[in-house]
């Protein structure tokens, strides 16, 4: 069936309208094993990148007309899919502005043996501990992507990476490299050194600046808490804590930071 002959949903209140925005909800997600992806730009990187994931797929008639190469993308894969009134879709999502279209997908997580695997002898990638606001963790996703990381690894005390916006805040980038949740700090830090990967603490206290640190081979750029940075456990556990010099602003934040070091590896020689 095309998407163009979906069902039609125009009651907000029906069952599968609380089930869908129940997905707002951590412990619903963590139950279901899935998540809310809203938007088409989200929706298109999904489909492109992890179609075998998407569950479902709500689309009003005007975005059924605007997006052709989604609405295609969603009938190739075989994605169940319904037309929504824009009261429906509003009811669904995380936003009070909704963009025409949300589906729902399974959990990005693999195993973090599978995500250290991604690094290889070159390769680098982010770990994330106690970063718990969803917008710079999801910048940081986002930038991972761009930039070519292997992995993003997020530690048990972060933010779920499935939490709406976070999804957001990603763009789709979500869906473009490995990403593995729920392990705590120490055991990822142990299992990075355990590969021979290089941990380096980015922190306004390091002795290291940018500029002089040792981005050659395997490394991850471990990243703290927006308020109070990374703890001294954290930071004894790395190889080099680096610093970023800046001229005139106090600090950085968390996002604008992780972009400069993410940018920073991927330059390397």
């Amino acid at each position: 069936m095309s998407a163009a002959d979906a069902p039609l949903l125009v009651t907000p209140r029906s069952e599968r309208v609380r089930q869908v925005a129940a997905l707002g909800r951590r412990a619903v997600r963590d139950r279901s094993g899935t998540f809310l992806v809203e938007g088409p730009q989200a929706v298109r990187e999904l489909l492109t990148h992890a179609a075998g994931s998407a569950r479902a797929c709500y689309l009003t008639d005007a975005a059924l007309q605007r997006h052709p190469d989604i609405v295609e993308a969603v009938e190739a894969a075989g994605v169940p899919t319904w037309r929504c009134t824009d009261e429906v879709l509003a009811a669904m999502g995380d936003t009070g502005t909704p963009q025409g279209m949300v589906a729902v997908a399974d959990r990005v997580d693999v195993p973090l043996d599978v995500a250290l695997d991604a690094v290889g002898p070159a390769g680098f990638a982010v770990v994330l501990t106690h970063v718990r606001d969803p917008g710079n963790a999801g910048t940081v996703l986002r930038g991972a992507s761009a930039f070519g990381a292997a992995a993003v690894l997020v530690s048990e005390a972060s933010v779920d990476v499935h939490n709406p916006k976070v999804v957001r805040s990603t763009v789709g980038a979500l869906f473009h490299l490995p990403v593995s949740v729920g392990t705590p700090a120490a055991e990822l830090l142990a299992a990075c050194r355990a590969r021979g990967i290089r941990l380096l603490a980015a922190d306004a206290s390091g002795g290291t600046p940018l500029p002089d640190a040792d981005l050659g081979g395997p490394h991850a750029w471990v990243m703290g808490n927006e308020a109070w940075g990374l703890p001294p456990e954290v930071l004894q556990g790395c190889d080099d804590v680096v610093s970023i010099p800046i001229s005139r602003a106090e600090s950085l934040n968390l996002a604008m930071a992780a972009t400069v070091c993410l940018h920073a590896s991927a330059a390397r020689p």
